[in-house]
C-alpha cells in the first residue's frame, strides 16, 4: 500500500484528487494522512468526499475513513467500469475538480461513459468549466482522446446549482506530445458573464479588457444568464494558438470592484503572452498527469506553481516515470520520461 502525507509540498486537495486517479489505474491502494492539512479548514469537504465517493463507484473500491472533516482515508480500488454516472456536490464545491479526478480513469474502463455533476462550475477556487472544456479538454484531444465536456447550467460561489456533463471514451494508449509553443494565435476574446446582478458590471469589466489589451468590440461579449443562475459574474479571456487553448478567469465578488476583477484577469493575460511559454501556470498542473500516463512527454511554462510540484511529486509514487524541471530565459520546461 502507497503511504501518502498530504501536508507535504502544497498540502491541499489535489494530493487526494491524484492519487485517487492514478489509483484507479493501476490498481494500487494507498493510505492518505493530513489531508489538506496546510488549509484553514484542514480535511475532506463536500467535494473532496464527492471525488472519494465517486472514484470508489467507478471503480468498486474498498474505502475507510471517508466522512466529512476526515483527514485519514484508505483506499483499495477494483476494476474500472464505463457507465452513465451521476454525482450530486450538494453545496458550491468544484464539479471540475471532481471531473478531473473521474476523466483519466474513465479513459481505462471496459466501456464508454457519461457523467453528470452538480455542483459549484465557477469558483476562484478552482478551474472554471469552460478551461476544463477549452485548455484540458484540447490537450487530451491531441492525445487521442475522445472527449466531450459540456457546461449545463452556471454554479456560482455560494450557491451552486450548476451542472456538467461529460462523456469519455476508452483510450487503450494516450499518445505522447510535445507543447513547446503556443504557436501563432488564432482566435483572441473576453467574456463577460452575469447572472441576477447588473449588465453594467460585466460591461465594465470589458471596458476594462478592451483598454488593457487593446481589443475591439469584436472580441468583448456579454453573456448574460438567467436570473436563477445568479447571483454571479466571471470573467473570462481565451486564447487560441495552433498548438494549445488558454482560459483565464476572473470571479466577481462583493466589495471588489468590476476594473479590479478585470486588470487581475489581464495581468495574468500579459504575463503568460510574456512569457513566450505554451502553456499557462494552471494547464501546467493538469498536463503532467495525462503525459504521465502516455509514458512521457514535455511542455514550457511561464511559471510553476508549488502546486505543480506536489502534483509531480504523487504522480512519481505511482507510475515509472521521471519528471524533472528546468529553467532559463524567463520560463520553465518540464520534462516527463520513463527511466532508463
Amino acid at each position: 500500500m502507497i503511504e501518502l502525507d498530504g501536508s507535504v509540498g502544497e498540502g491541499g486537495g489535489q494530493v487526494l484528487r491524484t492519487a485517487l486517479t492514478l489509483s484507479m489505474i493501476t490498481g494500487q491502494a494507498f493510505r492518505i494522512t493530513n489531508i489538506r492539512a496546510n488549509r484553514p479548514r484542514p480535511g475532506l469537504m463536500r467535494q473532496h468526499l464527492v471525488a472519494v465517493q465517486a472514484a470508489a463507484q467507478v471503480c468498486g473500491a474498498d474505502v475507510a475513513a471517508a466522512a466529512l472533516n476526515a483527514q485519514t482515508l484508505v483506499f483499495a480500488p477494483g476494476r474500472i467500469r464505463g457507465g452513465d454516472y451521476q454525482f450530486a456536490i450538494g453545496s458550491a464545491g468544484s464539479c471540475t475538480l471532481v471531473l478531473q479526478t473521474l476523466l483519466p480513469a474513465l479513459l481505462y474502463a471496459d466501456a464508454p461513459s457519461t457523467v453528470r455533476i452538480s455542483g459549484g462550475t465557477h469558483n476562484p477556487m478552482a478551474p472554471p468549466a469552460q478551461f476544463l472544456a477549452q485548455a484540458y479538454g484540447r490537450v487530451l484531444a491531441a492525445m487521442g482522446v475522445e472527449i466531450g465536456i459540456e457546461l449545463q447550467r452556471f454554479g456560482f460561489y455560494p450557491a451552486g446549482g450548476g451542472e456538467v456533463l461529460a462523456t469519455v471514451r476508452p483510450c487503450a494508449q494516450l499518445r505522447r506530445i510535445e507543447l513547446m509553443e503556443r504557436g501563432e494565435r488564432r482566435a483572441a476574446y473576453a467574456e463577460g458573464f452575469f447572472a441576477g446582478i447588473p449588465a453594467s458590471i460585466a460591461r465594465r469589466e470589458l471596458e476594462c479588457v478592451g483598454a488593457g489589451m487593446g481589443w475591439g468590440e469584436a472580441q468583448l461579449r456579454m453573456r448574460g444568464l438567467s436570473e436563477e443562475q445568479g447571483p454571479g459574474n466571471v470573467l473570462l479571456i481565451t486564447l487560441e494558438h495552433e498548438h494549445v487553448t488558454e482560459v483565464f478567469a476572473g470571479f466577481g465578488e462583493k466589495m471588489v470592484r468590476a476594473e479590479t476583477v478585470a486588470h487581475n484577469v489581464v495581468r495574468q493575460v500579459r504575463r503568460y503572452l510574456a512569457s513566450g511559454a505554451a502553456v499557462g501556470e494552471h494547464l501546467a498542473d493538469q498536463l503532467m498527469l495525462p503525459m504521465a500516463l502516455a509514458g512521457g512527454g514535455r511542455f514550457t511554462t511561464e511559471r510553476l506553481s508549488q502546486h505543480a510540484l506536489t502534483n509531480a511529486a504523487v504522480i512519481a509514487r505511482f507510475l515509472p516515470i521521471q519528471i524533472s524541471f528546468e529553467e532559463g530565459e524567463g520560463l520553465h520546461t518540464c520534462h516527463l520520461h520513463s527511466p532508463v
